[in-house]
């Protein structure tokens, strides 16, 4: 008689997941199950369903500074619907203490996000994450681990206020900086504005990319309905953590893994969001490091050709006016989601093993509300992101149209250049600087191999001078980014960047530079074989590093358009592309 009782087994699950290599299973499972009962668990607790939480608390990271609240209310959910709650650590990282960018550092948590998830048995994942990178990150490393997964967006910050007008990091931020070198306001106003512009624990309170990303992560269905827009310190964001952990469980029971969320569909959805809200320009290279990880790519043609017919619709800042707690009190995501069904594939899979149609009509018919414009009367009539053109990016550049000057839209002007962060740092404030406020202000060498890590140093200053004069906005190009916060006639992701010999490595200053947003076109005006002696001149050197981290960035880094991950992390799938099998 045949033995048919290994085919009947289940699939491993909870502690009997990825049972440590001893060359005994049983002997693996048994020393497992005496070191947590070291801390006290019982075989009743661990029978249960395990649910990993990510704990990303930091005190260098105060855009997570809820992390605690948050971690406990997940663990009571997790318990209230029946499973095991196990928080562990991973990386974490905040925009304004990481060095030399956060963004260097993002592949690096998607790595530790990945097999930590893999190493650790647990049927299902909590994400706990919300400064600008760690929520790509998760989301990237979840994605390759392959589990049952659902977001847990810490929250934005309140609004502060200075002399009686309201102020939120970190739009004002710049608005404010740019006032004090252009002299508008003295030392004293600037360090008092300083001590209101972030109020409380949280992200950014505006359309930046952290807030772009908790926006997004709905759009894709990976958080509970409504988990992109409650502030992180309101009883309303408290609830949606324990919601999330109720749903990880079920998720675990129903092998809701995350492939069967993250498709073509719910991408589209994403970037349908993201014109929407004007959203962070961060957010394209995110979404395709997300959608590289499952074997899909971000056509950025098709994400032009959708932005002119999505609309801004969302009142925020940059972009607009007000700030994330308006956009919850007005209803948050149901109430964006509302106004853009027509334009959303509705049967797209959400966490809650609902379709995003089902939730859109789940949320109810809204109500009478200022920050989330109709389709009739928008903020901004096209999409808040276009992508450019031409023989300064032969792979592509984009601009946020919605927060840059309309006069600049359709320019050209003379280039003064910079060969890298240094350069500009040295000369931008230089009175004998050669500048004009018709000059387009070209920086070179800040891509993702250039800094290394693609710095937010695309918003370049308006050099002092020319700020006193009461400049406020110049064209300027680079093949870095900038934050979401930021705001200006901007183009960025020049792709591919001049660290690695793309033709913005060979512009100079004087050259003649033309930006059409309407053409989307974005091009130096020097002829092709010019350009092509200057490459001939001017050899270029790829940046190295002799080991460590860095090495492993510069040796692997993709490009922008490929989401600036590291091409071994990426889908197999596209690998072989890559490689023409």
């Amino acid at each position: 008689m045949t033995d048919n009782s290994n085919s009947s087994k289940k699939a491993p699950a909870g502690m009997q997941r990825g049972l440590t290599s001893y060359g005994d299973q049983g002997f693996s499972l048994f020393l497992r199950k005496a070191f947590i009962k070291g801390a006290g668990y019982t075989d009743q607790a661990l029978d249960r369903p395990v649910i990993g939480i990510i704990n990303t608390g930091s005190a260098y990271n105060p855009c997570h500074g809820n992390m605690p609240q948050l971690i406990e209310a997940v663990k009571r959910g997790v318990m209230l619907a029946g499973g095991l709650p196990m928080d562990f650590p991973t990386i974490s990282i905040h925009e304004s203490f990481s060095s030399p960018t956060s963004m260097y550092l993002r592949n690096l948590m998607s790595m530790d996000t990945e097999e930590m998830i893999r190493a650790q048995p647990m049927d299902a994942v909590v994400l706990i994450g919300g400064c600008d990178k760690t929520v790509p990150a998760q989301l990237m490393g979840a994605a390759s681990a392959g589990l049952p997964a659902i977001q847990l967006i810490t929250g934005s910050m309140l609004t502060g206020s200075h002399r009686s007008e309201r102020v939120g990091a970190c739009t004002d931020c710049r608005r404010y900086w740019a006032k004090y070198r252009a002299s508008e306001i003295d030392d004293e106003e600037v360090a008092d504005v300083n001590n209101q512009l972030v109020a409380s624990v949280g992200t950014c309170s505006v359309m930046g990319t952290a807030s772009t990303m908790a926006c997004l992560s709905e759009a894709l269905g990976m958080t509970v309905p409504g988990g992109a827009s409650p502030p992180a310190v309101t009883a309303d964001r408290i609830r949606i953590a324990e919601q999330t952990g109720q749903r990880a469980v079920q998720m675990a029971i129903d092998g809701l893994t995350i492939d069967k969320i993250l498709t073509e569909d719910a991408f589209h959805n994403a970037m349908r969001v993201l014109l929407a809200i004007g959203g962070s320009t961060n957010a394209i290279v995110h979404l395709a490091a997300i959608a590289g990880r499952l074997g899909m790519t971000i056509d950025l043609a098709r994400l032009d050709e959708m932005g002119r017919d999505t609309p801004v619709l969302l009142d925020l800042k940059p972009s607009g006016q007000h700030y994330m707690e308006d956009f919850h009190a007005a209803g948050g995501m149901a109430t964006l989601l509302r106004e853009l069904k027509p334009l959303l594939k509705l049967d797209a899979l959400t966490v809650t093993g609902r379709t995003l149609g089902q939730e859109i009509e789940a949320a109810g018919p809204g109500f009478a509300q200022e920050v989330v414009r109709t389709v009739a009367n928008p903020i901004y009539p096209q999409g808040g992101i276009a992508v450019l053109q031409g023989n300064l990016a032969p792979g592509g550049a984009i601009i946020k149209q919605s927060a840059a000057d309309p006069r600049l839209m359709e320019h050209e002007g003379r280039a003064v250049v910079f060969e890298g962060i240094e350069d500009l740092v040295t000369r931008i404030d230089d009175e004998a600087l050669d500048v004009s406020a018709d000059d387009v202000l070209v920086l070179k060498n800040i891509g993702p191999l250039g800094a290394p890590g693609m710095p937010e140093a695309g918003y370049i200053p308006i050099p002092r001078k020319l700020a006193r004069a009461g400049v406020k906005d110049m064209v300027r190009i680079s093949d870095g980014r900038m934050s979401g916060t930021a705001f200006g006639t901007i183009v960025l992701h020049v792709t591919p960047e001049s660290a690695i010999g793309g033709p913005l490595a060979y512009i100079r200053s004087g050259d003649r530079v033309r930006l059409s947003v309407s053409r989307r076109e974005i091009s130096v005006l020097v002829p092709d074989g010019e350009l092509a002696r200057r490459a001939q001149e001017t050899p270029i050197v790829r940046p190295s590093a002799e080991r460590g981290y860095r090495k492993l960035f510069l040796e692997n880094v993709t490009q922008a358009d490929q989401g600036v991950d590291f091409e071994f992390l990426r889908s197999a799938s596209l690998q072989r592309k890559r490689d023409g099998a």
